[in-house]
């Protein structure tokens, strides 16, 4: 499977993820998230993608995933527009505010903070 074939099948696998989360009727704290990501989600492997292009960008393609998803099931508080440059930044702020946490909570922060929300979701 080519690079980009993969990068695709994450942002898909990472929005239907949510989207389904998001949709099922669960309210937070019930019952876990199961998280679709890459291999190593933690914000320690966040950081040490840093020099390392190709697995940043599958991070960053995921969280856009995230994005798309989150839009998908809250279609009057959408994230409009948000750069990959914009996604790297707060990830990376994210993890070194919380260096034990996963990129997942860092994306679920992002949507908040980008659909006006600024609240987590809940039903």
């Amino acid at each position: 499977m080519s690079r980009w074939k993969y990068v695709r099948c994450v942002v898909r696998c990472a929005g239907l993820a949510l989207a389904m989360t998001l949709s099922s009727g669960v309210g937070a704290g019930e019952v876990p998230i199961k998280i679709l990501g890459l291999d190593d989600m933690s914000c320690s492997a966040w950081s040490e993608s840093k020099n390392d292009a190709e697995q940043r960008a599958l991070y960053v393609a995921w969280v856009r995933g995230v994005i798309t998803g989150h839009n998908y099931a809250n279609r009057s508080q959408q994230v409009s527009e948000i750069s990959s440059g914009t996604v790297e930044k707060h990830v990376t702020r994210y993890c070194n505010y919380n260096p034990r946490s996963d990129i997942s909570d860092a994306a679920f922060r992002l949507s908040d903070q980008f659909s006006g929300r600024n609240a987590a979701i809940t039903k």
